[in-house]
C-alpha cells in the first residue's frame, strides 16, 4: 500500500516539476526567439537604411547608384529589392529574390519559401532635396541560422529538463522515502494495537458471553425484562467478538503470506462454500448458481483464500433481496483464476464503487437492510487478494446488481504438491 502511494508521489512531484521546466523552457524560448528575431529586424532596418542613401530622383525617376558588394550580400543569405512610387520592381540584388508584390507594412514580413523561411523589411526611400519619400527599398534575408540556432536551443533545453528530471527522479525516491517513513512506522503501530487489542478482547468477551449465556440457561428464576436485557448481552457479545476476530484477520492478512508453500484446490474452495451458504440462499428464495468446471489450483494459504470468497458469497445473499439470483463463476484465462461473484441486489452507485473496499464503510442505500455485518468482510477481501499477487474489482449498476471479480496467479498440481 505505501510503494503504490510512494509511487504517486513521486508522479505527481515530477509531473509538476516538469510542467515547471517545459513551461519555463517555452518561456526562454520564445524570449530567446523573439530577441533574434528584432536583432534580424533592426540589421535589416540599418541596411535598407544605408542603401536608401545611394538612391536619388532624377528626372521624375528613380536612380540607383549602389555601392553595395552583391558577393556580400550573397554570403550573408540577403537581397535588396528596389521599387519606385509606383511599387514597381526597378533592381534586384542578391541571391534572395522575392515574386511577391511589394507590402508597405511597418511590421517584418516573414514567409516560407521552398527551401527555407525568409524575413523582409521595407525601408522607404526619402529625398534628401524635400524629404518626400521616393521609393521604397526590400531587405530580406533568409532565416535558415536562426532557425538553426532555436533548434540548438531546443536540444539543450530539451536535454537539460531530461537530465533535471533523472536527478529529480532519483532525490524525489529518497525524500518520498524519507517523507513516508514516519507514516509507516506510524502504521505498523496502528496494526500492532489493533491486533493486540483484539486479542486481549477475545478474553473478557467470552466471559461476559459465557456468563449471560449461564444466566439465560433459568430463565424461569429472572423477570422477563432481565431474560431480554441477558439476550440483548449475548447480541452485543457476538457482535463485538465478530468485530474484533474481523480485526484480528485483518491486522494478521496485512502480513505476507508464504504462498510457495502449499497449493490449494480453489474449485473445492467454491464447491464447500456453495454448498454451506447454499441452506441461506434457499431460506431466502435466492437462487445460488455456480459454475467452476475442472479443477484449478493456486499457491496460497487455503484459510485466507477461504475467507476471501466466503465474505463475498455472503455479500452477495445478505445484499439480494428474495427472488434474486447470486452467481459464482471461476474460470481459467491463461495464467491467472478469474472467479466473478454476481448478484441481483439493489447495486451501488457510481461516486460509491471506491469507497466498498474501505473499512467499516456502508451505503445506506444499497446496505440498509443487512445490520449484522462488521464492514471489515469486503476490506478483508481485497488484502486477501493483494496478499495472493492478485486483485479484486467491483462493476455495479443501482438496480440491476453487482459483479466482484477476483483475479489471482494460478498454478500447475503437477509441479507442487496438493494441501
Amino acid at each position: 500500500m505505501f510503494a503504490q502511494i510512494r509511487w504517486r508521489l513521486l508522479l505527481s512531484y515530477l509531473t509538476v516539476f516538469t510542467s515547471i521546466l517545459v513551461i519555463f523552457a517555452a518561456g526562454v524560448r520564445l524570449l530567446f526567439a523573439r530577441s533574434l528575431t528584432q536583432q534580424l529586424t533592426d540589421r535589416l532596418t540599418a541596411l535598407g537604411q544605408g542603401a536608401a542613401t545611394n538612391a536619388e530622383f532624377d528626372n521624375g525617376r528613380l536612380k540607383v547608384e549602389s555601392d553595395f558588394i552583391v558577393q556580400q550580400l550573397i554570403h550573408k543569405n540577403q537581397g535588396l529589392e528596389w521599387f519606385n512610387l509606383n511599387q514597381k520592381s526597378i533592381l534586384k540584388q542578391g541571391n534572395i529574390g522575392l515574386n511577391l508584390p511589394l507590402s508597405l507594412s511597418k511590421s517584418p514580413i516573414q514567409f516560407s519559401n521552398k527551401n527555407f523561411n525568409i524575413q523582409a523589411v521595407v525601408v522607404p526611400i526619402i529625398s534628401n532635396d524635400n524629404g518626400k519619400i521616393i521609393g521604397y527599398i526590400r531587405v530580406s534575408q533568409s532565416l535558415e541560422e536562426v532557425d538553426e540556432t532555436l533548434t540548438k536551443l531546443d536540444l539543450i533545453l530539451g536535454s537539460s529538463i531530461i537530465i533535471a528530471l533523472i536527478f529529480s527522479g532519483f532525490s524525489g525516491v529518497i525524500l518520498t522515502r524519507q517523507a513516508m517513513q514516519p507514516i509507516e512506522e506510524s502504521f505498523q503501530r496502528l496494526k500492532q494495537f489493533t491486533a493486540d487489542a483484539s486479542h486481549e478482547l477475545r478474553s473478557p468477551l467470552m466471559a461476559i458471553k459465557s456468563n449471560a449465556a449461564v444466566a439465560l440457561k433459568y430463565p424461569e428464576k429472572m423477570r422477563k425484562s432481565d431474560v431480554e436485557k441477558f439476550q440483548a448481552i449475548v447480541s452485543a457479545a457476538n457482535q463485538m467478538t465478530h468485530l474484533t476476530e474481523d480485526l484480528l484477520l485483518l491486522a494478521r492478512s496485512e502480513k505476507k503470506c508464504d504462498r510457495r508453500e502449499n497449493s490449494v484446490n480453489l474449485t473445492a474452495i467454491l464447491s464447500n462454500l456453495l454448498s454451506l451458504y447454499q441452506p441461506e440462499a434457499t431460506a431466502k428464495e435466492i437462487d445460488l448458481k455456480s459454475e467452476t468446471g475442472e479443477d484449478m489450483y493456486l499457491l496460497g494459504n487455503a484459510g485466507q483464500l477461504t475467507r476471501l470468497f466466503a465474505n463475498l458469497i455472503e455479500n452477495a445473499l445478505h445484499y439480494t433481496l428474495s427472488g434474486g439470483t447470486v452467481e459464482v463463476t471461476a474460470n481459467l484465462v491463461r495464467s491467472y483464476l478469474i472467479v466473478s461473484v454476481q448478484d441481483t441486489g439493489a447495486g451501488i452507485a457510481p461516486e460509491h464503487i471506491k469507497l466498498v473496499f474501505e473499512r467499516f464503510w456502508r451505503a445506506d442505500e444499497s446496505r440498509s437492510y443487512w445490520k449484522g455485518g462488521s464492514g471489515l468482510g469486503l476490506a478483508i477481501a481485497k488484502t486477501i487478494a493483494q496478499n495472493h499477487g492478485g486483485s479484486i474489482t467491483l462493476t455495479s449498476q443501482v438496480g440491476v446488481g453487482s459483479c466482484f471479480t477476483v483475479r489471482l496467479p494460478s498454478v500447475k498440481i503437477s509441479d507442487n504438491s496438493q494441501d
